[in-house]
């Protein structure tokens, strides 16, 4: 009995795993092609700005996933084991480049990780700024709406080459986010001249906002922290940014949602300033839900924010306020010409 219950066993075992071989072969074989056929292109983006654009343009198209959630700082967030298993999963790569994520560029530039990559940030012509006596480039480069409508281009063609078969629809959705981002330039261009020219200073937590302001016609006096977030202000330097508010006569000064709003508080109570009511949104974009959870939105957020705490008139953002011809005004400095 020991015998034969042993040869049955084997027997249906090796039944079993013929059966399997023969379904398996009957079945088609799951590629890494890109095509659209089984599997779609699997996109991971860094911060949530480069992540919004993104999901924008490739729409249902690509398989995307975000590495970090809204209100989260890129300068200090330290990557998990998640983001590099998602990273070695992915065919394209999309960060902002400038050392902007430094965690993640270490990771995302890792041998193990042989994805495309694009530093997408980094097609536009930065700004530099001084640090320890070395020039580096602002990474910030999404403060000017026309950066981002490069960054737009940069991300539609590299999805156009990662799967050429959904170039429509990827033109489609970069050409629809570019007319609208077209708009907003030139609609947060009029906000700011609302505001008394003298008033038309800026003064931030930490100097993110250097391309929104050359863009836009406003002057930085001054910001608490550098470039990146990890830097702790001395009792000199909050004394030194609070002389400067007094001498500008600023109206306010502003927080910033991803850095504890303690520190630049202690400035307005030594400038004797007001701080404004509502955070700008430097290195994230706020929550679902918010009105700050797109990149349009978070622009037009933060612009309403600075106008009325300068003293400008904020008019609502409308997508569909073109001339009667049905194309975008250009902006004041272009029309002069």
């Amino acid at each position: 009995m020991k015998v034969t219950s042993k040869f049955n066993k084997n027997w249906f075992a090796a039944v079993g795993v013929l059966a399997a071989l023969w379904i398996s072969g009957c079945q088609p074989q799951a590629t890494n092609n890109n095509a659209k056929g089984d599997e779609k292109p699997r996109v991971v983006s860094t911060s949530t700005i480069i992540a919004d654009l993104t999901a924008e343009i490739g729409g249902d198209e690509i398989n995307h996933q975000g590495l970090l959630k809204p209100g989260v700082d890129p300068h200090i967030y330290e990557p998990v084991p998640q983001d590099s298993l998602a990273l070695e999963k992915a065919d394209l790569i999309i960060y902002n480049g400038y050392n902007l994520e430094p965690g993640l560029i270490k990771m995302i530039n890792a041998a193990g990780i042989r994805a495309k990559k694009l530093a997408v940030g980094e097609v536009v012509e930065p700004l530099d700024f001084e640090y320890q006596g070395q020039t580096e480039p602002d990474p910030h480069v999404w403060g000017d709406a026309e950066n981002a409508i490069e960054m737009v281009n940069a991300i539609r063609d590299r999805l156009i080459e990662l799967s050429p078969e959904d170039k429509e629809e990827f033109t489609k959705n970069a050409a629809q986010l570019t007319e609208e981002l077209k708009q907003v330039d030139l609609w947060i261009e009029q906000q700011i001249q609302t505001i008394p020219e003298n008033q038309r200073k800026l003064v931030t937590t930490h100097d993110a906002f250097e391309y929104y302001a050359k863009a836009y016609g406003l002057d930085i006096i001054g910001t608490l922290i550098g470039m990146s977030t990890e830097e702790q202000p001395s009792a000199k330097t909050v004394k030194n940014l609070a002389d400067a508010i007094k001498e500008s006569e600023v109206p306010a000064i502003f927080a910033e949602t991803t850095i504890n709003p303690n520190l630049i508080k202690n400035v307005a109570r030594e400038a004797e300033v007001k701080l404004a009511p509502q955070e700008l949104y430097s290195d994230s974009l706020g929550a679902s839900g918010s009105n700050a959870d797109s990149y349009i939105k978070m622009l037009v957020a933060n612009t309403r924010t600075i106008v009325e705490a300068l003293g400008g008139k904020y008019v609502p953002f409308e997508p569909s306020n073109i001339n009667s011809s049905g194309v975008l005004r250009k902006k004041a400095d272009d029309r002069q010409d």
